[in-house]
């Protein structure tokens, strides 16, 4: 039986450092072709269901300045270059920032339509209640697709599945901690799959990669 729960263990770890790896990246594209195909919808008259809602928000954040016909293409132009940013993971600066005006104007309703917004029995919300309430769900996705590529963010494990590697592997040292650095830096990996191939944690990793980038690469060799 504890044969059978190691190979348990050892997949479930496997199966997170995919999720660690990868997680951030299927997040991001799954939320940049929801903002793509909503906001390709709102290019034509009748089609999504969001336009009178568009129209009504836009006209009490712009006191009526901007007519509603420019208003909805304006929201589906930004939403659809966002949902294309996210999607390629190019431009990420600038589809984060405009990611949060947007969010800005998602989210508005709430203090500015509230009545229109929960119009159901007992103060239910209606479905353009139920339409604007989802996105608190997309708010929160947008903020770990920040987190996890915005200035070099990413998720990083505290650990690392056990593997024959780190049973056979060195005491640490200078020269080989500066050759898993330079490892890292060659072979071009994604640094969760080198971790988990050579058995050691991202954040020892990381300490490693930090030392390096600051000069330290003669230190760690002269270290034994």
């Amino acid at each position: 039986m504890s044969r059978i729960h190691e190979r348990l263990l050892h997949v479930e770890d496997l199966i997170h450092c995919r999720f660690v790896t990868h997680g951030i990246a299927v997040l991001r594209i799954a939320v940049g072709a929801v903002f793509l195909g909503f906001g390709a919808l709102k290019y034509f008259p009748g089609v999504s269901p969001a336009e009178d809602l568009v129209h009504s928000t836009t006209d009490l954040l712009t006191f009526g300045l901007v007519p509603g016909g420019v208003s909805i293409v304006a929201v589906a132009t930004l939403e659809c270059f966002i949902g294309a940013c996210l999607i390629s993971g190019r431009l990420m600066r600038w589809a984060i920032w405009l990611l949060a005006l947007l969010f800005v104007g998602i989210l508005s309703p709430l203090v500015l339509l509230p009545g229109r917004l929960f119009a159901g029995s007992y103060g239910a919300p209606t479905l353009e209640g139920q339409y604007v309430l989802k996105d608190v769900i997309l708010v929160a996705a947008g903020m770990v697709i920040a987190a996890g590529t915005f200035r070099g963010g990413r998720l990083v494990r505290g650990d690392s599945p056990p593997s024959s590697d780190v049973l056979d592997a060195p005491p640490p040292g200078g020269e080989h901690e500066r050759r898993r650095v330079l490892e890292g830096v060659s072979e071009q990996r994604l640094i969760g799959e080198l971790c988990q191939r050579r058995g050691i944690a991202e954040s020892e990793f990381d300490h490693w990669h930090g030392m390096a980038r600051k000069g330290a690469v003669p230190t760690l060799s002269r270290r034994r």
